[in-house]
């Protein structure tokens, strides 16, 4: 069974003496209410049930599962059924739907709606990993406004069967000659989605440069009668507050940020309370933390040397900035089971500080620009032809993507 949650000490934020105290409301969903208006973003192999559960025992928010293809949802995959997968515990069970073909996407919803799996759906059009937008899907797929407006049409039907709220995430477009976020959001809201969350990014950036918090803005301009929420570039709790301050948007959405720190929800949590406090872990809360999502790793598993593997790219998140010596951290990234994980985790210096800026920032690899690999003469129009419209039924994916 795993550890106790773990707790770490807190400390005043070196960002300012007295931080600002952000007046924002709670995030409404349809008849969900979100207190604390910070959005886990979906992660492929991320966002399980262990780290969800990591993150809510720091800070509150609203926290979505990883991303489920629709086909082999409506399948029923044993690993999509998995991925759906919520603690008991969780008050708001968050799923994210990708597809390409409206007639799976609905019935993906109604699935989800008739077998009560979930309280809050979104819809993944922001994905840019060549493997799904090479078939019209994620970032690629608002670029053809016939296919967007039906699958959303169809989605927001099928879920408000249940009352369920339906919510959007997309990036700016497919790269800055073919941008599709304002007239995405507009159809998005005629449609009835719950809210819009904007990445301010082009899929041809993936994950490089800096996000465009203007254009979070004007989208936020462009629908001031639903939640609009802002992504990219939230790397602490004082990035979060200037996304507000400049954008107006009406939460946050946290990706990366947050790998190997499930802590910033406890950081996002305090800022948007307007308390100074700030978890600054040492080495050894560090390497508690991690231990323990290993721990959880296995029970969501149930396999410990297939929860062992998947923690392993944990390492350099989690130890970012810290003084750990390369044979430790080569020993980490092959650890093969718990015993040895513990056995590893005591030769760290537990009384080592927290390092400062040097644990903080970006995670992982940014990536550089690339050519979006999309379907054949995609861009010629905005509307789907006779061979894309015949091909995309059979182009749903079996993998989830990134």
């Amino acid at each position: 069974m795993p550890t106790a949650p773990v707790e770490l000490s807190a400390a005043p934020s070196d960002a300012a003496a007295t931080p600002p105290k952000l007046e924002l409301p709670p995030l409404r969903l349809g008849r969900l209410t979100i207190k604390t208006p910070v959005v886990l973003a979906p992660m492929a192999g991320i966002t399980n049930t262990a780290f969800r559960r990591l993150c809510r025992e720091f800070g509150g928010g609203l926290y979505v599962a990883e991303m489920v293809t629709s086909r082999a949802l409506v399948e029923r995959h044993p690993e999509s059924l998995r991925i759906i997968s919520h603690d008991d515990d969780e008050k708001v069970r968050s799923v994210q739907l990708y597809g390409v073909d409206p007639v799976t996407v609905g019935r993906a919803v109604r699935m989800l709606v008739d077998e009560e799996r979930a309280d809050h759906i979104d819809l993944n059009f922001g994905c840019p990993v060549p493997k799904v937008t090479k078939r019209g899907g994620g970032s690629a797929l608002p670029w053809k406004t016939d296919l967007f407006t039906s699958i959303v049409t169809t989605a927001v039907r099928e879920a408000q069967r249940g009352d369920i709220p339906l919510t959007i995430k997309m990036r700016k477009g497919i790269d800055d000659d073919h941008l599709t976020y304002l007239e995405a959001g507009r159809i998005a809201r005629d449609a009835g989605v719950a809210a819009v969350a904007l990445h301010g990014r082009t899929c041809a950036q993936f994950y490089s440069g800096t996000a465009d918090w203007d254009a979070i803005a004007r989208l936020r301009d462009a629908l001031p009668d639903i939640p609009v929420l802002g992504n990219g570039d939230i790397w602490s709790a004082e990035d979060a507050i200037r996304m507000v301050q400049r954008t107006g948007v009406d939460g946050v959405v946290v990706g990366r940020g947050c790998q190997g720190r499930p802590w910033l929800f406890g950081d996002l949590q305090a800022a948007f309370e307007g308390r100074e406090d700030r978890i600054r872990p040492g080495l050894g809360e560090v390497a508690e933390a991690f231990g323990r999502h290993a721990e959880l790793l296995v029970d969501y598993f149930e396999d410990e040397g297939k929860a062992l593997r998947d923690i392993r790219k944990h390492v350099a998140w989690y130890f970012k900035g810290y003084t750990v010596g390369g044979e430790l951290r080569a020993k980490l990234a092959q650890v093969p089971t718990l015993a040895v994980l513990r056995e590893l985790l005591g030769e760290l210096d537990a009384a080592a500080p927290y390092p400062g800026v040097d644990a903080e920032g970006p995670r992982g690899r940014a990536g550089s620009p690339k050519r979006p690999a999309l379907p054949d003469r995609w861009l010629e129009s905005r509307s789907m032809n006779a061979d894309q419209t015949r091909d995309i039924a059979a182009a749903e994916l079996d993998v989830s993507g990134g």
